[in-house]
């Protein structure tokens, strides 16, 4: 696979992972449970599959990609960036314990790292995305 085409398949993933977690949602409100534990295991797997592809990206690409135009929009992208990173990041660790818990069996515990690893998760997916847009499609760094 020619790794300049990991970006866009990395957007392809959070994109998929946004969708998964949307569900996951929407079938945990209708309290179909099996629909959700399938959603919430595929935006687990599409997101690991991400994370994967960007390291690979950037341990085998020696460019450094840097926003570099147009100027006034440099602080709202770097705010965004700083979010999404330090996010991804913080949020790991309560993935992991609520889909511990929830391997478990403990849901009283799942639905309480579930609640801010959620949100955050969702958010950093869609974060991601939208760097990329900003990136390769909105401002193209040349």
């Amino acid at each position: 696979m020619n790794v300049e085409y990991l970006p866009s398949v990395n957007a392809a993933l959070n994109s998929l992972s946004t969708i998964f977690l949307v569900f996951g949602y929407v079938f945990i409100r209708r309290e179909n449970s099996v629909a959700h534990k399938k959603c919430m295991l595929a935006a687990f797997v599409t997101s690991a599959i991400f994370l994967a592809c960007y390291l690979y990206y950037h341990f085998t690409v020696e460019a450094v990609t840097r926003f570099t135009k147009p100027d006034w929009f440099k602080p709202f992208y770097l705010s965004l960036l700083a979010s999404h990173v330090v996010l991804a990041v913080v949020m790991l660790p309560f993935i992991f314990l609520a889909l511990w818990h929830a391997w478990k069996g403990d849901f009283d515990k799942h639905r309480k790292f579930a609640k801010w690893a959620w949100p955050v998760w969702l958010y950093v997916s869609v974060t991601g995305v939208m760097v990329y847009l900003i990136l390769y499609q909105i401002f193209p760094q040349s």
